[in-house]
């Protein structure tokens, strides 16, 4: 699936309908899902599903419908190809206010400084 933001859109749109070609396009105004952009060769045989089922998991996701794991079920993607594409589309998969990132941070910093230094079987 290709995405494309409205800016995109209205500066080539000759693009974007050449690429829909190919692969459904979600198109994005001010970094969410607003549209998809599907060729009427693509409706020629049956709609791919599984693409309308990943655009709706990932707008269902930036709307906090769903979490990762939930939206990466919905979509029948792996979890790990879920965070790949929502990272690849710069979108964060956690949502930390400002206290609960210096804890977070605080025990990870509590954590590495308990852990003795790892070595290797020759105690090296």
């Amino acid at each position: 699936m290709q995405v494309v933001n409205i800016r995109q859109l209205k500066n080539n749109p000759s693009t974007a309908l050449r690429q829909a070609k190919q692969d459904l396009m979600m198109v994005t105004n001010r970094d969410r899902p607003d549209a998809l952009l599907v060729s009427m060769e693509q409706l020629a045989g049956a709609p791919n599903i599984q693409q309308v089922r990943l655009v709706m998991a990932i707008r269902l996701f930036r709307e906090k419908q769903l979490s990762v794991a939930a939206a990466a079920r919905f979509a029948g993607k792996p979890l790990s190809e879920m965070l790949t594409l929502l990272s690849e589309m710069e979108l964060p998969v956690v949502d930390y206010d400002e206290q609960e990132q210096q804890a977070e941070a605080a025990l990870i910093e509590k954590m590495s400084a308990n852990t003795p230094p790892q070595t290797n079987s020759n105690g090296l």
